[in-house]
């Protein structure tokens, strides 16, 4: 029996993996010999912390000195162009209907890649938070957060699913021993092959746990 289920958040909760994808194109435009290789790099890594993402950009592609002082210049700039954008996101198809009728049947949490300050402050502007036992972001990384939770709430392993929709997502729950359910978008067309339950929207999701729980 599943009890507590642990979401991402771009691209699972709400649609706005692709702001994500189109910020990088933004912020990196001033490259447009290396902006498609930026974008695909981050769209194989979605779910990873964007400062991870930026330092790989400037020392693997861009090859250009990089500092504290230009990651925190980036990370201001990447914020400015989502922040709003992901507020005005819609919620994934069935989203609102799980979290209203099941919420009170597991413990849920959130996982996500973006900056603790940042998630916060949209999961309250968009009255999420009554929802979530706990939510979590960078700079903690995805396992650590699952396993940090699985310690703080005494969790069995093979009670708890991470829903996501990245290879990063799929890796946390790998590593933890967790169950996985990938959720099916354009993006993430790469993983469509892996071998692990899929959804494309939280309709489908209550027959996908009742599968896992067989």
């Amino acid at each position: 029996m599943i009890k507590a289920i642990i979401f991402d958040f771009d691209g699972v909760i709400v649609e706005s993996a692709q702001v994500k994808t189109e910020a990088f194109r933004k912020l990196f435009s001033k490259w447009p010999n290396k902006v498609d290789e930026i974008v695909s790099y981050h769209i194989k890594n979605m779910g990873v912390s964007r400062y991870v993402k930026f330092k790989y950009f400037y020392e693997n592609i861009l090859k250009v000195p990089y500092s504290q002082e230009i990651s925190s210049e980036l990370g201001r700039q990447f914020s400015d162009i989502v922040l709003d954008e992901i507020k005005k996101a819609p919620l994934v198809k069935g989203m609102k209907e799980f979290l209203n009728n099941d919420h009170k049947k597991y413990l849920l949490f959130i996982a996500s890649g973006t900056p603790q300050e940042e998630l916060d402050d949209i999961i309250y502007f968009k009255g999420l938070s009554k929802y979530f036992i706990s939510v979590f972001g960078t700079p903690a990384t995805k396992t650590e957060i699952v396993n940090n939770i699985l310690k703080e709430y005494n969790l069995e392993k093979d009670k708890v699913v991470f829903i996501g929709d990245a290879e990063s997502d799929k890796r946390a729950a790998e590593e933890t021993g967790i169950h996985f359910i990938l959720r099916v978008t354009p993006e993430n067309i790469y993983l469509i092959d892996s071998n692990v339950p899929k959804i494309h929207d939280f309709i489908q999701l209550k027959d996908k746990i009742k599968e896992i729980e067989k």
